[in-house]
């Protein structure tokens, strides 16, 4: 897994489409006390769901490749 340049940014992307695309489609209400890992984890649920993204196996998941993933596909939108 390469490290994107600027990954911390596209991370950051990630969260707010995520946010923004979860409570557009009316499956989640994330709250000010929600950590970011927390958002991560049920973004990328909802993105693998709903077949936005392809799913990590299962035995390969880890904050860090969730972060990775998110980021690739922040950097897509």
């Amino acid at each position: 897994m390469k490290k994107l340049k600027n990954e911390k940014e596209l991370v950051k992307k990630a969260i707010a489409l995520g946010v923004a695309y979860g409570e557009k489609r009316g499956v989640v209400e994330f709250e000010a006390t929600d950590s970011a890992h927390e958002k991560l984890e049920y973004i990328y649920r909802l993105l693998v769901h709903d077949k936005l993204i392809a799913p990590i196996p299962e035995g390969q998941i880890s904050q860090k490749s969730i972060r990775h993933r998110l980021a690739i596909w922040a950097s897509k939108q």
